[in-house]
């Protein structure tokens, strides 16, 4: 039986797809830190003059050039998803590291379904009524992390809600089911922000994910547009009360991680400043992306970011005290989250 045919990242019109990658780099990793992540790589400081392919209306930047996947590992984890009926946010998302984290033998899963309850300004991912929630996936998800032999799986969900936990239950259940499975394997839960319920994080948090996280997305001026139903301080007391919860069950070791992308029309300060208050909630680990506008209907990018920016984001977060910060054209939520981990690095073997 033939493979479903890669998903072609040259519709979403902000990037183009290689089959080699330009310049000689192994993966999208060497293009968004040019001289390797600890480098400076030619730092602009805010005022400096941008580059004229840093635009929409300019060239495509090189640096938003992505590999189309191939290789038997990346063919082994399509199967695997297709023949466990498991859905990955890298697809539903379209996600421009698909090539890349595919071909590595990683993925990160989504549960409860493909259709999210909310609608927000950016996203890709189908909106609707859900189907009836499949019971049965935080088992496939964790023999599918077992398979495909993760030390660290990363598992998402869409906003369910409709569902009076809002689907808290399903995840937690999923990180039971992964340890269950794959008993060293460390879990990452990105979830919805629950609409702020108390009791629904405990729920994820008593499960013990090794990171927690939830992204705020945008800086808060732009909250409205880009969230719509969701809101800068609910956002943050996601991952304020479920530092709390942590710490009241003696789960002190559990990371707080949230993401930003950048490009929609927020100024360097509010993104500055959107850091500082990120900071200031006892946030551990930061991820900085580049928006890709997935369609027509969804909102227009302002500018592209260049790489020397994401590493001056890099610098800043990391003066501000974060533990982590993860920052580049590319990077998403799950990109490189073994790297979080608190103890020894883990990565898929």
């Amino acid at each position: 039986m033939s493979l479903p045919l890669q998903r072609d990242f040259s519709t979403l019109g902000q990037l183009s797809v290689v089959s080699e990658p330009a310049g000689g780099h192994a993966s999208p990793s060497d293009v968004m830190y040019p001289g390797g992540p600890a480098a400076d790589g030619g730092l602009l400081a805010p005022g400096d003059p941008i580059p004229e392919n840093a635009g929409p209306g300019g060239r495509r930047p090189a640096w938003l050039k992505v590999r189309v996947g191939a290789g038997e590992t990346y063919a082994s984890v399509n199967r695997l998803m297709r023949a466990e009926a498991l859905h990955t946010v890298c697809e539903e998302a379209r996600c421009p590291n698909q090539g890349e984290c595919w071909a590595l033998g990683t993925a990160t899963f989504m549960v409860l379904g493909s259709v999210c309850t909310r609608n927000c300004g950016f996203c890709a991912i189908d909106t609707g009524r859900p189907p009836v929630t499949d019971l049965d996936e935080p088992r496939r998800v964790g023999e599918a992390a077992k398979l495909m032999r993760l030390k660290h799986a990363v598992v998402t969900m869409v906003a369910r809600d409709d569902l009076p936990d809002g689907g808290a239950g399903i995840v937690a259940e999923t990180i039971r089911q992964v340890r269950l499975a794959s008993p060293g394997t460390s879990v990452e839960v990105l979830i919805s922000d629950l609409n702020g319920r108390e009791v629904d994080i405990r729920t994820v948090v008593e499960a013990q994910p090794e990171i927690l996280n939830h992204n705020v997305e945008t800086v808060p001026r732009l909250q409205r547009p880009v969230r719509r139903r969701a809101r800068w301080d609910r956002s943050v007391s996601v991952l304020t009360q479920g530092r709390a919860i942590a710490r009241d069950i003696g789960f002190d070791e559990m990371v707080t991680k949230t993401g930003l992308m950048v490009g929609l029309g927020e100024t360097w300060d509010e993104l500055v400043e959107a850091m500082r208050l990120l900071h200031r909630a006892d946030i551990d680990v930061l991820t900085i992306g580049q928006y890709l506008r997935p369609s027509r209907q969804h909102l227009p990018l302002q500018r592209y970011y260049t790489p020397a920016e994401f590493m001056s984001l890099r610098r800043i977060g990391l003066e501000l005290g974060f533990r982590h910060v993860q920052s580049g054209p590319l990077v998403r939520s799950s990109y490189h989250a073994a790297e979080q981990v608190p103890g020894p690095a883990a990565a898929a073997v």
